[in-house]
């Protein structure tokens, strides 16, 4: 299961022999999910080196799969994002190989793909989107997550100042049928990564309480609460066979896009 510590930044796939007249070539092939995923559960179950090295074959081509499908993602977001009409497979995709230094698990590889297509870099604060491959943990997710203090706070401001611009990006139809969860807002339910389990979602961490400052009485205070600005929203394990994924990860992502740049219009002021 994936972690909070890894969301946007655990993202599979080195890039190596990256040939960028090659991305067009092959972009009518379709991605085959099935070899990526039988690849990754067979990582789970032999996740040591001596087993690595001698299926990296196998580990190459599943990566050249993810990155196929990755280059058409790409393509398709393009076409209502401009923005990120740059960024290249390269860009968005990390090691495969887990920095096991501060972590319990000493599992020297990871189990799943993504990748964060994102206008500046797949460091920077501002917002992107998010695809990830993990058997039984597949999803789509747009925006941002771990803001500075500051940051949150000038968030926050610009919510609570253009209120009426924001509700439209975050209680319209089309958000809450793929964001859009109840349950998160009780003060009772999952303040961190718990929060990630659950089928689709908006803000992986918040606070138990209206953060210092701010009214406790504003009528939606649970904007106020929260830590990050993603949302999510999990696919089975077939979603990405054929070519039909593409269309739905773009209903979602232009769902979730308005929301993204409500943020990285006070993001960007700080990088």
């Amino acid at each position: 299961m994936i972690s909070l510590f890894h969301f946007f930044t655990i993202i599979i796939c080195e890039v190596r022999h990256y040939v960028v007249p090659l991305q067009h070539k092959h972009n009518n092939l379709k991605m085959d999910q099935k070899r990526i995923l039988k690849f990754l559960r067979q990582v789970m179950a032999n996740n040591n080196r001596e087993w690595f090295q001698e299926h990296k074959k196998e580990y190459e081509a599943a990566r050249a799969e993810f990155e196929r499908g990755v280059q058409q993602a790409i393509e398709r977001v393009v076409t209502f994002d401009p923005e990120i009409a740059h960024v290249k497979v390269k860009d968005c995709t990390y090691r495969f190989y887990r920095d096991t230094r501060f972590s319990p698990d000493k599992s020297p590889y990871k189990n799943h793909l993504g990748a964060y297509i994102n206008a500046k870099s797949k460091k920077a604060l501002r917002g992107g989107y998010y695809i990830h491959l993990e058997p039984d943990h597949c999803l789509l997710a747009v925006g941002n997550y771990w803001l500075p203090t500051n940051i949150l706070t000038s968030c926050r401001n610009e919510m609570m100042a253009n209120t009426e611009e924001w509700l439209k990006c975050v209680e319209n139809k089309e958000f809450l049928k793929y964001f859009g969860n109840e349950e998160l807002w009780s003060t009772d339910s999952p303040t961190d990564i718990d929060s990630w389990d659950q089928p689709q979602g908006f803000g992986l961490a918040k606070l138990k309480k209206c953060p210092s400052g701010f009214p406790k009485d504003w009528p939606h205070v649970n904007y106020l609460r929260l830590k990050d600005y993603c949302c999510w929203h999990a696919v089975s394990n077939t979603f990405f066979e054929g070519d039909g994924w593409l269309d739905e990860m773009e209903r979602m992502f232009r769902a979730a896009k308005p929301m993204m740049d409500f943020m990285n219009s006070v993001i960007d002021d700080y990088e």
